[in-house]
């Protein structure tokens, strides 16, 4: 009952528009029932009973492949695990590299992370068009459910800290991810988080050292034809209008470019920001990487 009453009413995307209801531990969405379980041991789980093909390992504990691999023993055909890990078949960010998925070879793959997803679309237009020599990249981050509400212990000390009150510096492997994604870039990446108090949207910051020199309108045009065609449609968007944070509540793109702060110095510094929903973007990622496992085209096409 708790499950399904968080699926329909949600502090940010307000209230689910189906009708949720709960039959016998069963939740029915508009008819269709979906069954719960609570089991520590993936490997006890009844997902070759339920026919269950891909999961989605969302809880955060298991991230490395031998843990992740306890939910094929129970049944499943593939797993999809929600952040950056250890020993994955493959990483992938939809729309820069999920040409490489196999779904007969990847059986475990991680779809990276909401900053990842966020991050990369923006570097491999960047790198393809004008060859990417290093950067640094700063994520202000609303805060996550890895914080602490009140003032309480926490291995980061800076995350012990009321996340809605303070903005919080600390670390993100968003930058080193993309190492996984495109390995021609490993090693020329690295960032920090800005977790701050807002409770979703956040928006990266990424300066970057080109091979070419560049302008202002050279960069956006390249970001704006890789937002409109080819692999990056329907995952990269290219914004003009001078907008903030609430304003992308709910928008499906791993990356908005916000055009009107993008900056080049001395023809090869540039800086470029872009927004994410990092709930509900990332989610629409999960779906797509869900598709492709399938067999099926991705949604965002």
């Amino acid at each position: 009952a708790t499950l399904a009453h968080l699926l329909k009413y949600d502090s940010v995307h307000r209230t689910f528009g189906a009708d949720v209801s709960v039959d016998a531990g069963i939740i029915v969405v508009n008819g269709r029932r979906i069954h719960t379980t609570a089991e520590r041991n993936p490997a006890n789980l009844p997902w070759g009973e339920l026919g269950v093909e891909v999961v989605l390992e969302c809880t955060g504990v298991f991230r490395d492949k031998a843990s992740t691999s306890a939910h094929l023993a129970a049944g499943a055909r593939s797993v999809i695990v929600s952040s950056p890990g250890k020993q994955m078949d493959l990483t992938v960010v939809v729309g820069v590299n999920d040409h490489l998925l196999d779904p007969s070879v990847h059986q475990i793959v991680s779809n990276g992370s909401c900053t990842t997803n966020c991050l990369a679309p923006v570097v491999k237009a960047l790198d393809d068009a004008f060859g990417l020599v290093h950067g640094a990249v700063t994520t202000i981050h609303s805060y996550t459910n890895d914080q602490q509400l009140l003032d309480l212990p926490h291995s980061d000390l800076r995350r012990a800290r009321a996340a809605a009150l303070s903005m919080i510096p600390t670390s993100t492997g968003a930058a080193k991810a993309i190492g996984e994604v495109l390995p021609h870039l490993k090693g020329k990446l690295d960032g920090i988080a800005v977790r701050v108090p807002t409770p979703n949207v956040s928006l990266v910051d990424l300066v970057a050292t080109v091979k070419t020199a560049t302008d202002v309108a050279a960069v956006n045009a390249v970001l704006q034809k890789a937002a409109s065609e080819g692999p990056l449609a329907g995952v990269l968007h290219y914004e003009t209008a001078p907008l903030v944070s609430t304003d992308y509540i709910g928008c499906p793109f791993s990356s908005i470019v916000d055009a009107e702060n993008t900056m080049v110095l001395g023809g090869n510094l540039v800086k470029v920001l872009a927004w994410y929903d990092n709930e509900w973007g990332f989610s629409n990622r999960m779906v797509d990487l869900t598709r492709l496992l399938l067999g099926l085209p991705r949604a965002s096409a």
